[in-house]
Order: C-alpha cells, then sequence, then structure tokens
C-alpha cells in the first residue's frame, strides 16, 4: 500500500474499466502531487499477483488480463475470436518484421500474390493499417503494425517480437523432433 490509498483505487478503476491500454501520462495526471506513479502502479500489481486477474504492460499503457493460467476455463464460457488463416497470420509477420512495406514487398517475401480479402482481414481486425506511401512511382500504399496488434500479442514494443533467427531456429528445431525413424533410418 502505497502512502495515496486513494490514487491506487482511482487508477485501478479507470484501468479497469478501459478496453484498451491506458496510457501512462494519462494516468499520471490523475494522480494527487507527490504521488509517485510507478509505486502506485507496483502497489497495484502487487494487490493482484495470483488473482483472477493481473496489471500487465501492453503497447505505450497498462491494462488488466486475465491471469493465463486461467485461459482454459474461460475458453469454455467466453466467446474465442476466430483464428486468422495460415496466410493472414504470414503476411501478419511479414509487416511486424519488415514495416513499413508494400504490397508488392509482402508478395515477394512470401513468394505468392497477397489477395485483397487477406489484407481486408487484416484491417478488419486493426491489426494492419497504411502507414503512408512510398516515394517511388505509382506511391505504393506502405503498412505497419497498430497499436492493437502490440495489445492483441501482449507486446509492450515491437522490440519486444522474437528475433527472426530464434523463429527460424525453433521451426527447424521442431520439425527435427517430429521425424519419426523410417525403414532406411538407423
Amino acid at each position: 500500500m502505497t502512502d495515496y490509498p486513494h490514487a491506487e483505487r482511482l487508477l485501478e478503476a479507470v484501468i479497469f474499466a478501459s478496453r484498451e491500454p491506458v496510457p501512462l501520462r494519462a494516468l499520471a495526471t490523475l494522480l494527487p502531487d507527490g504521488a509517485d506513479l510507478d509505486a502506485t502502479l507496483a502497489a497495484i500489481h502487487a494487490h493482484h499477483a495470483g488473482g483472477g486477474i493481473e496489471l500487465v504492460e501492453a503497447g505505450q499503457g497498462v491494462m488488466f488480463r486475465t491471469a493465463p493460467d486461467l485461459a482454459f476455463a474461460l475458453r469454455r464460457v467466453v466467446e474465442v475470436p476466430r483464428r486468422l488463416p495460415r496466410v493472414a497470420m504470414e503476411t501478419l509477420a511479414i509487416v511486424a518484421y519488415h514495416q513499413p512495406v508494400t504490397r508488392a514487398q509482402i508478395e515477394e517475401i512470401r513468394g505468392a500474390s497477397l489477395s485483397q480479402s487477406t489484407l481486408d482481414a487484416l484491417l478488419e481486425a486493426d491489426l494492419v493499417a497504411p502507414a503512408g506511401h512510398k516515394e517511388v512511382p505509382g506511391r505504393p500504399t506502405l503498412w505497419a503494425t497498430t497499436p492493437h496488434f502490440l495489445v492483441q500479442f501482449g507486446l509492450k514494443s515491437l522490440r519486444d517480437l522474437p528475433r527472426q533467427t530464434d523463429l527460424l531456429v525453433e521451426a527447424a528445431s521442431s520439425s527435427a523432433d517430429t521425424h519419426e525413424p523410417g525403414p532406411a533410418d538407423p
């Protein structure tokens, strides 16, 4: 408990009421003079530690999330959003790691054309958005991830994405782990 219990209750209520991460600067404006934002958030975090919800950093702010160990039980009651098709996830990964990126660059990296319906699905899910135009003939649209992308994937910033080299190593090792010996294998 900090020296400002009212501040803890106020910030907790604001964070709880918001569907999106609450920016730290917005929370700081609510605090009385002399109250420390970091200490107040630490007290709220400690208060909820081990409970059904926890305070997490997401994007440029904080929000409450369900404790990860309870996710299995919630799936029985709470409607799970529909999953994106594989091509949309591939496209999203390309945008996340190469942004800002044009449609032609996405297609070049994927080695396949990008359908408008795939792009529409990512736009509708608020995971990507236009980020200007490339200064080349035709001025193609540049695509980038949105703040909602960070929230959806539990990231504070794009720097929290796994390194691409780590993903390639994990993919190679998981496919090697699933290899079953055939008749020609020792």
